[in-house]
């Protein structure tokens, strides 16, 4: 299985690792250096570095509670690490923060839908906040794409849990983010929507975007890197 992922970083064992790029678009980077993350009185990990450039995707891997989440937290600025820093371009993440995160999409385990509004709704909302200019043709080509014609005017509390994340899925198609975090984003799709997300991730890797996820599933995409916490 590691062969297939294109690399494989033991956090416990090999704290650095530089990855190599996929895109000639080398200015985009993201890099933990010697990060520390303290819960408690539990330390979850220590001295983690790596570097993604354009075109990366990072998959992390761990039991529940190793600090995957917390990971993504802190490469988000959410949370601030024990000791280490984290750069995008290479500047830290709180240097500029709303620079970066004009850059980012982060989405955590909830889909964080408002559930009174349609699916397009949703998209228009989101869009709004982000800056982003999106069309009504627009919105509703990347919620039909995800299957979803037919239920774009529907509140999202109508929707099932699996068209959720299509509608999740159809708002990071619209984001046009370059760096991507994500915490399981594979969580309540059928195989169907499974192969539907990782041909969404494929094209954003392709044109230079970076990509960070957590998932207890395998991943089917060429050179993803592997950290396991």
């Amino acid at each position: 299985m590691d062969n297939a992922f294109g690399g494989l970083i033991h956090a416990k064992t090999l704290m650095t690792a530089h990855l190599s790029p996929t895109s000639s678009q080398s200015s985009q980077a993201l890099e933990a250096r010697a990060l520390a993350c303290v819960r408690g009185d539990r330390s979850l990990f220590s001295g983690l570095s790596f570097r993604l450039v354009a075109g990366d995707c990072l998959h992390v891997r761990g039991e529940n509670g190793v600090g995957k989440t917390s990971l993504l937290r802190l490469l988000t600025g959410l949370s601030k690490p024990e000791s280490g820093e984290v750069l995008w371009n290479t500047q830290s993440i709180f240097s500029e923060s709303a620079h970066y995160h004009r850059e980012l999409l982060f989405l955590g385990h909830r889909d964080a839908l408002k559930e009174e509004l349609s699916a397009l709704e949703n998209l228009q909302m989101y869009a709004a906040l982000d800056d982003v200019k999106l069309s009504l043709d627009q919105a509703l080509a990347a919620l039909w794409r995800f299957g979803l014609r037919g239920r774009e005017n529907l509140p999202v509390h109508y929707l099932s849990a699996g068209q959720k994340r299509r509608v999740v899925m159809a708002r990071m198609l619209t984001r046009q983010a370059r760096l991507w975090i994500l915490d399981e984003p594979f969580n309540a799709l059928d195989s169907n929507a499974v192969a539907e997300l990782e041909n969404l991730i494929a094209e954003h890797l392709a044109t230079g975007g970076l990509l960070v996820l957590t998932s207890h599933q395998a991943i089917n995409l060429p050179h993803v890197k592997v950290l396991d916490l």
